[in-house]
C-alpha cells in the first residue's frame, strides 16, 4: 500500500470518529505536517470524497475552514452475528443505514454452511442496495467465538478450510472483511 493511501485512511479514520475536522486538527491527529495533511485533502476533495463544512468558531483571529467526508461516497458492511442470528446493513460514514437491516436465521453450532450462507447473504445485501460495490470500503463483523483479529481466523465457529475467515469472505465479496468478537465490540463501543 502507498504513503499516500495509507494517509487517506488515516484520514478517513479520524473522520468517521469525528466527522468535522479542520486541517491542523488531522494533522495533528494523523502526526504529519499541515502542507502535506492540506496536500492529502485537497486531493480527497479532487477526488470528490471530502467537502468543506463551514468555518470553525473561534475566539479571535481567522477562523479554520472544517471539512468532512460526503455522505454518498464511502460505505461500510456491517454484520452483527450471535450463535442464532445474523444482522447486516450497508452504513454511510455517517452511519446511517442506507437500505434498513436485513436480518436472518444463521446457526452457527456445527453448520460447515454457514460461511457460504453468511457470503451469500453479504453480497445480496450490497447488491439490493443499489450502492456501487467500489464504493464499499470494507466490512465489519461482530462474531461468537474465540478469535484471532490479525490473522482473521475463529477458533470456534466458521471454518474456512483452506482460508482464513476474512480472506474468504473478501474473496466472496470482492472488499475487505475485518472480523472481531461481538463481546468485544460491545465493551468496546
Amino acid at each position: 500500500m502507498g504513503k499516500k493511501l495509507f494517509y487517506k485512511g488515516l484520514i478517513f479514520r479520524e473522520f468517521y470518529f469525528s466527522g468535522t475536522l479542520s486541517c491542523a486538527d488531522l494533522s495533528e491527529r494523523i502526526g504529519k505536517s499541515i502542507p502535506l495533511t492540506m496536500k492529502i485533502l485537497n486531493e480527497l476533495i479532487e477526488e470528490g470524497y471530502v467537502k468543506e463544512s463551514g468555518y470553525a468558531p473561534s475566539s479571535g483571529g481567522r477562523r479554520p475552514v472544517m471539512y468532512s467526508i460526503k455522505p454518498d461516497t464511502v460505505y461500510i458492511l456491517s454484520v452483527a452475528m450471535d450463535q442464532l442470528v445474523t444482522r447486516i446493513s450497508l452504513m454511510d460514514i455517517h452511519n446511517n443505514h442506507v437500505a434498513g437491516i436485513e436480518k436472518f436465521e444463521l446457526p452457527l453450532q456445527k453448520n460447515p454452511l454457514a460461511l457460504s450462507a453468511l457470503a451469500e447473504k453479504m453480497e445480496e445485501v450490497i447488491r439490493n442496495s443499489g450502492v456501487d460495490k467500489k464504493k464499499i470500503i470494507g466490512a465489519g463483523i461482530g462474531m461468537p467465538g474465540f478469535i484471532d483479529i490479525k490473522k482473521g481466523i475463529n477458533y470456534t465457529f466458521l471454518d474456512a478450510v483452506d482460508k482464513t475467515v476474512t480472506q474468504y469472505l473478501s474473496d466472496k465479496s470482492g472488499i475487505p472483511v475485518y472480523i472481531d468478537n461481538d463481546s468485544s465490540l460491545i465493551a468496546l463501543a
